[in-house]
């Protein structure tokens, strides 16, 4: 792809189009920058791109930016009825994402990892687990540094968290090794509908070649549905017995290469929890064996991993109730996940923004799991009527209000679990902020 003189436009001054913007002036290219946001509200970003030759169109979408426009690349954030990305498509301006101008460039191999629920984990062991093995590896994509920022690297593999996000724009992304975790309602504020989202999430197998792979989950019907239609050779993970790729056996995760090869993973050692976990160590293993990773290697991975904050993370024990932050907890299936990784009576704190989907795939797991409900944020009444007949049911204000309500009515032997299953920009500014906000409220109890 050549990128001298070349014009580009960006769509968005986050972490993306800052590392794009690098990437496209050191290479020749003209580059401008359009955001909704005003210069002084973009001050501290404009700032890191000093002495780079940018021109800005901000506070605003004006379709002037797009004049003599070779590309578009717009950030993850940025939806597809953005009136310029729809200007630059119906004036046939090229449109492309981020992941797609950097794999082009990429002389690595690529494992890409999506899925609704488990990305940055299953992202962040296979990662261990390659350099367990003795691979020079990245670690990228959604999670951590954009993937342009890697091109000039020697590497042997790319561990990379592709969203459906970064996938609406690609053309030639090929992953050697692509994975699909799991396929649950998410972004459907964003979506017209669950299938335009499972659609988008697919596009990472689009490029691949029959010497690829593709990893599949077994136990989820959308996923496991796609094996007839795929291109690269699939490999599975799930909790059934298989004679060929990776599954579960008492405490022990056991993979098997559809010969007489079969290595066996036990859990003992593990230090992360939850049936959610288990599904992301079987993803892991088939990538890292997909790779050619030893058994030694992966093992020592498992056991020393110790797990992502606000994900299912424990907080501490007060009185004989213990807290977990989940506030990565963002979508309804995520929370399924969650308090399916408890036997102990929940009290579940959830809320803040709601994102489009239907909360009636968590009744049975609420009316079954969860003696007392306490709802904040945006999205509280939403989800009171949706759940709120199942058991014992609290609207609150805030975040802070659900803690102290929790924990004035937890008993011991009780779980708090502060898994939201919506987004946290009401009130904070990402899901982290959230989970840092939560684990406060709760060490100072």
């Amino acid at each position: 792809m050549e990128l001298q003189g070349k014009k580009f436009l960006l769509l968005g001054l986050a972490r993306t189009g800052k590392a794009c913007a690098r990437f496209l002036v050191k290479r020749g290219a003209t580059v401008s920058v359009s955001d909704l946001r005003s210069g002084a509200e973009l001050k501290e970003e404009m700032s890191e791109l000093t002495g780079l030759a940018l021109s800005y169109f901000l506070g605003g979408e004006d379709r002037r930016a797009l004049a003599g426009v070779d590309c578009v690349i717009p950030s993850p954030g940025v939806p597809a009825d953005n009136p310029l990305l729809r200007d630059a498509v119906a004036r046939r301006i090229a449109v492309l994402s981020e992941i797609e101008i950097a794999y082009r460039f990429l002389p690595a191999p690529l494992v890409a990892i999506t899925g609704t629920n488990g990305k940055s984990t299953t992202t962040s062991l296979v990662g261990e687990m390659l350099k367990a093995g003795g691979k020079k590896v990245f670690i990228g994509g959604n999670i951590g540094a954009p993937l342009i920022g890697f091109v000039c690297g020697e590497w042997e593999w790319g561990v990379v968290e592709i969203s459906s996000f970064q996938l609406e724009w690609v053309e030639q992304f090929r992953p050697r090794i692509a994975a699909l975790l799991n396929l649950s309602e998410d972004h459907l504020d964003r979506y017209p509908d669950f299938a335009a989202y499972c659609q988008a999430k697919e596009r990472v197998f689009a490029a691949q070649r029959q010497d690829d792979i593709a990893i599949l989950n077994r136990d989820d019907p959308l996923v496991w549905a796609l094996r007839g239609h795929l291109t690269a050779r699939v490999v599975s993970f799930g909790f059934g017995e298989v004679t060929d790729g990776v599954y579960v056996l008492n405490d022990t995760i056991v993979w098997r290469d559809g010969s007489s090869m079969e290595e066996k993973f036990p859990l003992g050692g593990v230090k992360i929890q939850g049936v959610h976990n288990v599904e992301n160590m079987m993803a892991a293993i088939a990538v890292a064996k997909a790779v050619g990773v030893c058994q030694a290697a992966i093992q020592r991975a498992l056991e020393q991993f110790p797990g992502l904050e606000h994900r299912l993370e424990f907080v501490r024990e007060r009185n004989g109730v213990r807290f977990y932050n989940d506030s990565k907890g963002t979508n309804v299936g995520a929370v399924m996940k969650s308090l399916a990784s408890f036997s102990a009576p929940v009290l579940l704190l959830a809320g803040g923004v709601d994102k489009g989907g239907s909360y009636d795939i968590l009744r049975d797991a609420v009316k079954q799991k969860v003696r007392r409900l306490i709802l904040f944020g945006a999205a509280r009444q939403i989800i009171a009527n949706a759940l709120g007949d199942l058991t014992e049911t609290v609207v609150v204000d805030d975040l802070a209000a659900a803690v102290r309500d929790a924990a004035g009515h937890a008993q011991p032997g009780d779980v708090v679990l502060f898994s939201p299953a919506c987004s946290s920009f009401d009130m904070f500014r990402n899901y982290a902020e959230r989970g840092k906000a939560f684990r406060s409220l709760v060490q100072t109890l």
